[in-house]
């Protein structure tokens, strides 16, 4: 096989009916739906994506084959604001698993009280495996083929898994280069340097420490002296861990693609980032000892933080969860049937939609400041976002207490009446 014909990826379709992410985010929303007595019609309306588009990326190799990859972009909901979503570039991108993320961009922006509606986007592609060169052919063609979707009143996209601040650059200058003139508000999580807001990088993982704060106080516990179990020290996971150690958590377990490590001592962040700057991977770092992904979950721990893929916590391993406290820093990592289970076990999950709801924060203040053409200091935004996540931190447990349901469904009820509220108003346009 020649490297052309293996690098394009085809869709991929594993999923159990536990893992299937759109089929999880659904049995979350129809409970959502029924607790709120959501009108049949509304329910229609807030289940279904507004518009599905598949793509095909024409793309020249650097060896001077072709290849065709295929790309996705969901609009979920636009009754609150523009589409906002990020786009990942994965081998196991699928329709199913965008159109989840989408969904639960819609009730995350809405939980966070932002002007936007949710979507998502990929490309199923193995970027490891990609020069850079290759990776900016298939975004500017990707970014083409969907440019009637994007733009700052329409649909704004922002980095996700293996996407980044390069990315973002890439799809700006595209975008600016077919309507003729630079729109930097078409895109967020830019470099500085392009009308990128200062925080906009660490804001995820900083929204992850606050929730972790929060949630710790709900517990009558502090997040000092709390001990602390990362999974996935890509950005979110890594700045959430440092962010949390500068607050005195003992982090005493994380882990990469490749392994995880555990020290009940603590594991010290600064040496670990220097280590894993130079290295690529944390493996073999002398200041812990090696365990598998999934021996990590199960440590023992006050705080445990999911923040590398859905579909980590299952049924399977639920039961031997130890945290006391779940702060979900990825989209979807729990399963329903998990939920159930931790429910049982007593254990405080706090759902993605509002956990990892930091860095669409920080997107919105981006996309504010580039459309008023003035930059805020880090420490406004900082000061900014801690005032919003707080505040919805507490809107969804007010919520969750109010109706009796855990905190992932009153998230949910909270999300979907903003944008049922919204819709009602508006009316139908027919």
């Amino acid at each position: 096989m020649t490297r052309s014909s293996s690098i394009a990826s085809q869709p991929h379709a594993a999923y159990t009916a536990e893992t299937n992410p759109y089929e999880a985010m659904m049995k979350r929303f129809d409970v959502a739906a029924a607790k709120l007595e959501l009108d049949p019609g509304l329910y229609k309306i807030l289940r279904t994506p507004v518009r599905e588009v598949t793509v095909s990326i024409p793309v020249a190799l650097d060896n001077g084959h072709l290849e065709v990859f295929t790309g996705y972009r969901v609009l979920h909901n636009i009754a609150r604001g523009p589409g906002k979503g990020g786009i990942r570039y994965a081998p196991t991108v699928t329709i199913e698993e965008v159109k989840a993320l989408a969904a639960w961009m819609t009730w995350k922006c809405a939980v966070a009280n932002i002007p936007f509606g949710g979507a998502k986007g990929g490309v199923i592609c193995d970027p490891s495996r990609l020069s850079l060169g290759e990776l900016e052919r298939i975004t500017r063609r990707y970014t083409a083929e969907i440019m009637d979707m994007l733009g700052p009143e329409k649909d704004v996209p922002a980095p996700d898994m293996n996407t980044n601040e390069q990315t973002m650059a890439w799809i700006m200058d595209t975008y600016s280069m077919h309507v003729r003139h630079t729109v930097t508000a078409v895109v967020t999580g830019k470099p500085v340097a392009l009308c990128g807001s200062r925080g906009r990088r660490e804001a995820t993982g900083r929204g992850i420490m606050l929730i972790a704060r929060e949630a710790a106080k709900k517990r009558k516990m502090k997040l000092k002296g709390a001990r602390v179990v990362v999974q996935g020290f890509g950005n979110v996971g890594s700045i959430g861990a440092e962010l949390m150690e500068a607050h005195g958590a003992k982090i005493v377990g994380v882990s990469d693609i490749r392994c995880g490590l555990f020290n009940k001592a603590g594991i010290n962040m600064k040496k670990l980032l220097q280590y894993g700057a130079k290295h690529k991977f944390i493996e073999g770092f002398p200041g812990a000892g090696k365990v598998s992904n999934s021996e990590l979950l199960e440590l023992p721990c006050d705080i445990l933080v999911p923040a590398a893929t859905e579909n980590q916590i299952t049924s399977e391993n639920a039961g031997q969860i130890k945290a006391k406290i779940i702060v979900e820093g990825a989209n979807g990592p729990t399963t329903a049937e998990a939920d159930a289970i931790l429910n049982a076990k007593g254990v405080l999950v706090v759902p993605d939609i509002l956990a990892n709801a930091g860095g669409v924060t920080v997107s919105y203040f981006e996309w504010v400041q580039d459309r008023m053409g003035w930059f805020w200091k880090e420490s406004e935004v900082n000061e900014r976002l801690e005032d919003i996540l707080v505040a919805s931190f507490y809107d969804v447990d007010e919520m969750a207490r109010s109706h009796k349901v855990n905190m992932r469904i009153g998230a949910y009820m909270l999300g979907m009446s903003r944008v049922a509220q919204n819709t009602k108003t508006r009316g139908i346009y027919a």
